[in-house]
């Protein structure tokens, strides 16, 4: 090796050892002027920290910020530790973190009064085993997002669980190479949302009684477009058929009560191994972006969407559509498993390759009223373009952290 490199691998290493060899636990527990003790350590932590919270409730009256790298902050279990928000003053999220390398891990965050934990354009981030919940069941005034790390590279979340979010549970935004597993969503607008991101692979979730279980939208107007290459696999998918609690206005207030998993506008997602039960208005839906847009960039028709083989029971029986009983009636009582509203180009926009039978709305155009439609039976061709499984998830040495 030459001696310049032998060099530069030295300092490496020296560093490693340097900020292992320094690294602090930082304890901080639960009872007066919390607030001021927590915000303090998360100021005075430095990269290779842990801020280590004990358990009990800690009562806070405003959000926590982190923009410090490379730091962890673990709780002693997420029913044992509680970031309680119910006092907060702001509107804004309970914890904002803004630094990469982060782990969070093994606490829970309550009745924030904005997002429950945000993290922006915090790279290599880790989510363990955190739980937000609203106590006070669904509410249009309940914070807009449990879980929401956007304009990220290299997302983990394991082991979450999310309840009550007035938009949407688990929320990742504007990123790629994510993961979302083992995680727990109920109670909320949409369960688990994928949002303008690429790479992403969502599996091993449970997500029910949200307003609409999964879904993957591409949106205009933002920062980052195009998103796509996605894995819906494994999921239990059951039974999402609360009222839609979400603000007027907002892009989820669309959803239909009853929606397993939905795709909007994306490009290049699977759907298979999935158990998919009791979802009343489709246990698939893929559609269209419904709205006018300006943005010159943005392709509003979902392609290369992928239904495989997954296991369906019961749903489809309370459809909230335009002519819902007399398209039951036409079906025997329940609409089919996949419903697609028809626009896309031809052999490019869907796919289903499992024996799952399918409704088109045959929507004359983007942005047509539902009442406009001509159901008849899916015939949907193989997509022009498949998955790339191997660039899906997050980067495996995230996968290091949750092991400690």
């Amino acid at each position: 090796m030459p001696e310049k490199n032998i060099a530069a691998a030295g300092a490496l290493v020296l560093a490693a050892f340097s900020t292992f060899a320094s690294a602090r636990t930082i304890a901080v527990a639960a009872g007066d002027g919390a607030q001021a003790r927590l915000q303090e350590a998360l100021i005075a932590a430095q990269p290779g920290d842990t801020v280590q919270l004990g358990a009990g409730r800690y009562m806070l009256d405003d959000g926590l910020s982190l923009d410090v790298d490379n730091v962890t902050v673990r709780g002693a279990g997420m029913e044992a530790t509680v970031l309680d928000f119910s006092r907060q003053k702001g509107a804004g999220e309970g914890l904002l973190v803004t630094s990469d390398d982060v782990t969070l891990r093994d606490f829970a965050v309550e009745d924030a009064h904005g997002d429950g934990i945000k993290s922006k354009g915090a790279d290599r981030i880790v989510y363990r085993r955190v739980r937000v919940t609203w106590t006070g069941g669904a509410k249009e005034t309940n914070g807009a997002y449990g879980i929401y790390p956007v304009e990220s590279t290299g997302v983990l979340i394991d082991g979450a669980m999310v309840r009550g979010a007035s938009d949407a549970g688990i929320y990742v935004g504007q990123s790629r190479d994510i993961t979302v597993r083992h995680s727990l969503a109920m109670g909320n607008v949409a369960g688990i949302e994928i949002e303008n991101s690429r790479n992403a692979l969502v599996t091993a979730n449970t997500v029910t009684g949200n307003t609409g279980g999964i879904l993957v939208f591409d949106l205009p107007g933002l920062p980052v477009m195009g998103g796509g290459n996605t894995v819906i696999e494994k999921n239990l998918v059951i039974a999402n058929d609360t009222p839609n609690f979400a603000p007027k206005g907002n892009i989820v207030a669309g959803v239909p009560r009853g929606t397993g998993v939905m795709i909007m506008a994306n490009d290049g997602v699977l759907i298979e191994g999935n158990t998919l039960e009791d979802n009343p208005t489709a246990q698939v839906m893929v559609v269209a972006y419904p709205k006018p847009f300006e943005d010159k960039r943005y392709n509003p028709f979902p392609r290369n969407v992928t239904v495989g083989a997954n296991a369906v029971s019961g749903g489809g029986n309370d459809p909230q559509l335009p002519g819902a009983a007399e398209l039951k009636g036409a079906f025997g009582g329940a609409l089919p498993p996949v419903l697609w509203d028809g626009l896309g180009k031809p052999g490019e926009a869907l796919s289903v390759t499992g024996s799952l039978p399918g409704l088109s709305l045959n929507l004359p155009a983007q942005g047509a009223s539902p009442e406009l439609a001509r159901p008849a039976l899916l015939k949907a061709d193989a997509p022009v373009r498949k998955v790339d499984r191997k660039t899906v998830g997050a980067p495996a040495a995230l996968e290091a952290r949750i092991a400690r």
